[in-house]
């Protein structure tokens, strides 16, 4: 059965909850505010943020459930978030919980009085504990409530603020344009407002959130685009907030049509694809040792997947050897099986392929509602989708001393969630391998030309975050197969390493 990933609402809503909880009221009692989630027009979850004073500092809680589906299996996501401030919203401490597994993952920071935080962060039962600098300007809930008071709300002022996400240890650069008062329906009566555009810089382009704040910089409206479809967060009150729930499936949003089908044999062959993006968001995709992209002017994109061509990517970095919170490949059991699975391989070419064998055959259920588990949760667990395949392997590769990345992107099936013909958000492993970044996919046993890569990473799901509200905006114009390639996608030459002619992609060697 083919292993494929589902797009994690749950993260990107993690930046959509960072603007839209700028409401933090200095108020010694405790306030409770919460909204309702819509998306496409229907209620998937609810925020319930929590304010109080407590020994001269401004505690704000940010509590977000939300409920979906994929294949009509439901999937129960949440996030909760705590920053502590002092009253100029100075940061003084943050935590968070995030569900999108069996088991949470949390942060617990400290600042240690020096400037630094002490921060401990738990994935997959695991503890790691670091310190870390604050970063330059960056503000929590309490600090970001301020800056919008102060801003005013004058149209055609403009602001800029660097926001701290706690849940993913992210700073996001937001510029602020204010639009003007207007009237907001709201589910308990019309309010004035001020409209304040918020874009956000993303690795992956630009991401735009409307809000609608009332004087003490509270949002009560917010709306952005996910996976092509609205998604709102309405001021309420709480039996609004918490009536029942009408899970979207995910699985049906998150696909982008092909514009042909795509035989097994015309995968088997390098192939160009010219791609139309929309809503400004910049480029898209990556060039990897696997995949050129090119710029054809304005909107569009020519990707050509294919032939290996060594050195388009950096060679790998000490971090791409070491674990970290999701690939735990110090963990003793992970090191245990990548001895397992290697066997008496020499060389590491070898020894990725029989960890992708393994990796292929070890996970035996097909989780659905899972939404991302760390190395060791599936190696407890045997059950889960592309990206579970992914982040086992990339794991036992580095506990190979083999370096390893997750990549995010899509990949072509013939048919999914009812439809055919179309791209579906898929997870996969490059290692490095003789010189060259080389994919393999364990999920679909094999890596092949219509696998194109959107970014690479250590295998958090917060970097995964920024490429979801991409497939939206991804339009497939053409896909040619390599004995088409004489006649150039967009009137362009085939660029230098494009790769034509060699009978298959990945080099011959597989993955």
């Amino acid at each position: 059965m083919r292993r494929v990933l589902l797009t994690l609402p749950a993260l990107l809503v993690g930046i959509f909850l960072l603007r839209i909880c700028t409401a933090a009221q200095a108020a010694a009692p405790l306030q409770t505010d919460w909204m309702t989630v819509l998306l496409g027009g229907r209620k998937v979850g609810y925020l319930q943020v929590d304010r109080e004073g407590e020994n001269g500092t401004i505690v704000t809680t940010q509590t977000l459930a939300l409920d979906l589906s994929r294949a009509d299996k439901p999937m129960h996501l949440g996030n909760m978030s705590r920053s502590v401030e002092g009253p100029q919203g100075q940061p003084l401490g943050f935590s968070a919980r995030t569900r999108m597994s069996s088991m949470d993952s949390t942060v617990e920071a400290h600042t240690d009085g020096a400037g630094r935080y002490l921060v401990t962060t738990t994935v997959g039962g695991q503890a790691r504990t670091s310190l870390m600098d604050w970063p330059g300007g960056a503000l929590l809930a309490e600090g970001q409530r301020l800056a919008a008071v102060a801003a005013g709300r004058r149209p055609g002022d403009s602001y800029r603020m660097r926001e701290f996400d706690p849940s993913s240890l992210q700073v996001v650069d937001v510029r602020v344009d204010i639009l003007g008062d207007e009237t907001v329906a709201l589910p308990g009566g019309a309010m004035r407002l001020s409209h304040q555009r918020q874009t956000l810089v993303l690795p992956h382009g630009h991401q735009t959130l409307d809000l609608w704040i009332d004087g003490d910089g509270i949002a009560r409206k917010g709306l952005m685009s996910l996976l092509g479809q609205p998604l709102e967060m309405l001021a309420c009150d709480r039996a609004c907030a918490l009536a029942p729930d009408q899970p979207v499936d995910m699985l049906r949003a998150a696909t982008v049509e092909s514009p042909r089908l795509l035989p097994q044999y015309v995968r088997s062959v390098p192939m160009r694809y010219r791609i139309h993006v929309s809503g400004g968001i910049g480029q898209p995709f990556i060039t990897t040792d696997e995949q050129q992209v090119t710029a054809l002017g304005g909107d569009d994109w020519m990707i050509d997947v294919g032939s290996p061509h060594p050195g388009r990517q950096a060679p790998p970095t000490p971090a791409d050897r070491e674990p970290n919170a999701w690939l735990q490949s110090d963990a003793p059991a992970i090191r245990r099986l990548a001895a397992k699975a290697v066997g008496g391989a020499r060389d590491d070419l070898s020894r990725m392929r029989r960890l992708r064998r393994f990796v292929s055959d070890y996970i035996t259920a097909h989780g659905l509602d899972i939404g991302y588990a760390s190395a060791l949760e599936v190696l407890d667990s045997r059950e889960g989708d592309c990206t579970e395949y992914a982040v086992l392997l990339a794991a036992m590769a580095r506990a190979q001393g083999i370096p390893a990345r997750v990549v995010s992107g899509m990949v072509y099936a013939d048919r999914f969630a009812g439809e055919s013909r179309q791209f579906i958000p898929h997870e996969w492993v490059q290692a490095w391998v003789d010189g060259r970044w080389e994919s393999f996919d364990a999920a679909l046993r094999h890596f092949d030309s219509t696998h194109l890569a959107l970014a690479s990473g250590d295998g958090d799901p917060w970097h995964f975050a920024a490429t979801t509200q991409l497939f939206g905006n991804l339009h497939i114009r053409q896909a040619v197969p390599d004995a088409d390639l004489s006649t150039p996608v967009g009137g362009s030459a085939p660029p230098a390493g494009s790769g034509t002619g060699n009978g298959g992609t990945n080099g011959g060697r597989g993955g």
